[in-house]
């Protein structure tokens, strides 16, 4: 697995959306599962007329 190097800020920023026994690949994948979730419905939206 690559490693990632993350500014100070970022890990506070990670570490307050953590839940308690929540490790940062699990929040990783849920933050990136609403990404892409959101990009979705943002492309799907403009469709209806």
């Amino acid at each position: 697995m690559p490693q990632v190097h993350l500014a100070d800020e970022t890990l506070e920023r990670l570490d307050s959306l953590r839940e308690e026994d929540e490790d940062y690949d699990e929040l990783i994948t849920e933050l990136i599962n609403i990404y892409e979730a959101e990009e979705l419905t943002l492309y799907h939206s403009g469709d209806e007329v």
